[in-house]
């Protein structure tokens, strides 16, 4: 190889064979040459001529693909390629900035997404009469699993179970013998176990009812209590007493007559608040708090959703056992017989209750903090007019207990059927609720009569829409989806303990199966003609199936009206709004800040048809539209805001579009849990 430098370039030759190279394996010499004259082969040679008045710049070429580094390093540092690459770099590096920055802001400024028990109404399963699996006459939990469908049919994903443990059954199953354990009627822990995973499989959450206050007395406790047992000795409220008379002061159970029962073993007397095989827990005995807090650790092992906490009220009496006030202090003492007859000073919401519940909320948050499940908490709590007790069951602003209390003022629709009484009953709960606190509305359960037949049947669709269009979680027990109303119980087929001591408390008639079908026992037991209590005569026409079949029926209303609350923005998480009351209509607007799509419920609770005018609303449009009417003739009709006319039980939704917000100039009418806005250029809700 020869290089030849001369007048200011350079010049690669030819490369030939040298001759003196020696073969390391042949160990012979090439005959090949290397050509050293640039004459011989000139017109051959590749040469690059590199001008150095240019200052080092290549002339004779451009960049190319597969160029030398040396080529490509001096390209890349003119001007004319640098600079768009520097700009390209740094517009990539703000323009990742901008995105992280972005959703940073959208994280921060959106609001908590709803958790499943604010998503979904809570579906009450009574479970003696929900679906019998065996044809024994009574439900059970493989019956539950066979119709676990029906909640999706219906798209609803939380579902509360009334007591399975294991339980003599004087309280059908509010007297619990042992807390880990499932009572043979209802089946077996694995029954129960595959109810919970397939459950979970369908996306279903379980909430289960905890019973707290008391055990029954066949409860190994109370067995060992009552026989002095060093450790279980102070488990229940034990004080002497006469064995002849054994009242050792004037307080009442809640089924009547004395809270208190002499027991031959310990010759003593013992408290019960309930039923007297219904011995209450003392909760002022450490090892009895602690006995409890283990039971909720096995029970959300297992993997429950939730508890609903039975009569919390009752948890802790006064240590003093002082007779409680009478409600007319001129009534003879022995006299005293109802629970109505004394003021329940020393029974009910005692001090230290709710240091019980933040304890056991504690215990739930830990279990939390696994991702996707949260475990509920709801408090149940007869506090009537005494609003403001109730509300303490949602702890503080600093420490929270149960995510809401049961709400059952709705209850008392039927005592006054107008819209007036309507809206006082609603606001009875959204004027107390503490601030950014999630309401809750309870038309029925296991304990008040059914409210289509407490209401009347006209009014079983418009409270079913006021229960779907109110704010915040809907509880619907089983059966009021199509309607179902009461059975009538003859004396001799009384099944309820109270019913037993007095026909008129019985609990019995809303308590029938299940109406599934027009089959034999309304499809709740395919396999015998047995039930444990009558199935209502009604059954042919009002079930399940055959409802399913009609598009206008009370459940397809449900449904319909359940699918609109989880998909509308404004009716799950939106403003309430009063809007007018009177004596026959409650109407109500639901909307939400920066959405244009608003609703209006008229809903007539009295007794003949009205017309509403709403003129004076000017937030509202002249003309509305009928989105859903529970008279479904009237779906789709244009009306005048000045000119809306209902009949005796009916109820609409009206959906219209305005950005004109009524609650910005009515905020006194107004209410939201948790405040947020919705920007429609990006389809976000965000706080404001």
């Amino acid at each position: 190889m020869r290089f030849k430098k001369q007048s200011g370039t350079f010049e690669l030759g030819e490369c030939t064979r040298n001759p003196g190279f020696r073969d390391a394996e042949g160990g012979g010499l090439s005959t090949d040459t290397i050509t050293a004259d640039p004459a011989e082969k000139e017109q051959d040679s590749t040469a690059v001529k590199l001008d150095s008045d240019a200052a080092g710049e290549y002339t004779q070429i451009k960049p190319y693909a597969g160029m030398p580094k040396e080529v490509l390093l001096l390209y890349s540092s003119q001007a004319r390629y640098r600079v768009p690459r520097e700009v390209l770099f740094w517009l990539t590096v703000a323009c990742i900035l901008a995105l992280v920055a972005l959703t940073v802001t959208v994280i921060a400024l959106s609001p908590r997404c709803l958790s499943w028990w604010q998503a979904s109404p809570v579906y009450q399963i009574y479970p003696r009469s929900f679906k019998d699996s065996d044809g024994d006459g009574v439900g059970d939990l493989k019956g539950i699993k066979e119709q676990l469908d029906h909640f999706l049919y219906l798209d609803i994903k939380s579902v509360w179970i009334s007591p399975f443990y294991r339980s003599p059954m004087k309280d059908f199953g509010y007297d619990v013998e042992d807390f880990r354990a499932i009572d043979p009627l209802f089946g077996t822990m694995k029954d129960f176990e595959e109810l919970l995973a397939e459950m979970h499989n369908k996306g279903l959450k379980l909430i289960m009812d905890f019973i707290p206050n008391h055990t029954s007395d066949r409860h190994r406790w109370f067995n060992l209590s009552r026989t002095r047992n060093p450790h279980y000795e102070d488990y229940y409220i034990w004080t002497d007493c006469n064995a002849s008379s054994p009242r050792p002061n004037n307080w009442v159970s809640v089924f009547g007559n004395s809270s208190w029962t002499y027991d031959d073993v310990r010759g003593q007397c013992y408290l019960h608040q309930f039923l007297k095989e219904q011995p209450d827990l003392n909760f002022r005995n450490p090892h009895v708090r602690q006995e409890m807090i283990d039971i909720i650790h096995f029970w959300l092992g297992k993997g429950v959703d939730g508890f609903r906490m039975d009569a919390v009220k009752h948890i802790l009496e006064a240590a003093h056992l002082r007779d409680e006030p009478q409600v007319d202090p001129n009534k003879p003492p022995e006299s005293v017989t109802s629970e109505w007859d004394l003021y329940h000073d020393y029974t009910t919401s005692q001090l230290g209750l709710h240091d019980l519940l933040r304890d056991w909320r504690g215990e739930m948050d830990v279990y939390s903090r696994e991702p996707g499940r949260y475990r509920f908490m709801v408090t149940e709590s007869y506090d009537y007019h005494e609003v403001d007790k109730t509300m303490m069951y949602y702890g503080t602003r600093l420490v929270k207990e149960s995510d809401f209390p049961f709400n059952f003022y709705l209850l008392d629709l039927p005592q006054n059927t107008s819209g007036v009484w309507a809206k006082h009953l609603v606001d009875l709960w959204m004027a107390n609720m503490p601030e950014g606190k999630w309401p809750n509305w309870v038309v029925g359960n296991h304990d008040k009569p059914r409210i289509a037949s407490s209401a009347g049947h006209t009014y079983t669709r418009v409270i079913n829409m006021l229960l779907l269009t109110l704010p915040g979680t809907p509880t619907t027990y089983y059966g009021e989806e199509i309607g179902m109303e009461n059975i009538n119980v003859t004396e001799s087929q009384i099944q309820d303990p109270a019913g037993k001591y007095n026909t008129s408390a019985s609990r019995d008639p809303q308590r029938s199966p299940m109406q599934w079908s027009g089959d034999i026992n309304a499809g709740f037991n395919n396999k015998t003609n047995i039930t444990w209590l009558p199935v209502h005569p009604d059954y042919i026409n009002i079930n399940v199936e055959a409802q399913k079949k009609e598009e206008f029926s009370v459940l397809a209303q449900y449904r319909l009206l359940n699918t609109l609350r989880k998909s509308e923005l404004p009716l799950h998480r939106g403003w309430f709004c009063y809007i007018h009351a009177d004596t026959n209509v409650f109407s109500y607007l639901r909307e939400l800040d920066g959405l244009k799509k608003a609703f209006l419920m008229v809903l007539n609770f009295g007794k003949q048809s009205a017309i509403t005018d709403l003129s004076s609303i000017h937030e509202l449009p002249d003309q509305l539209k009928v989105l859903m009417s529970t008279n479904h003739v009237n779906n789709g009709k244009v009306v005048q805001k000045s000119l809306i006319m209902t009949e005796a039980g009916e109820g609409l939704v009206i959906q219209y579009s305005t950005y004109t917000r009524f609650n910005p100039n009515h905020p006194k009418q107004c209410y939201v849990s948790e405040k947020a806005c919705y920007l429609g250029a990006m389809d976000i809700l965000y706080k404001c």
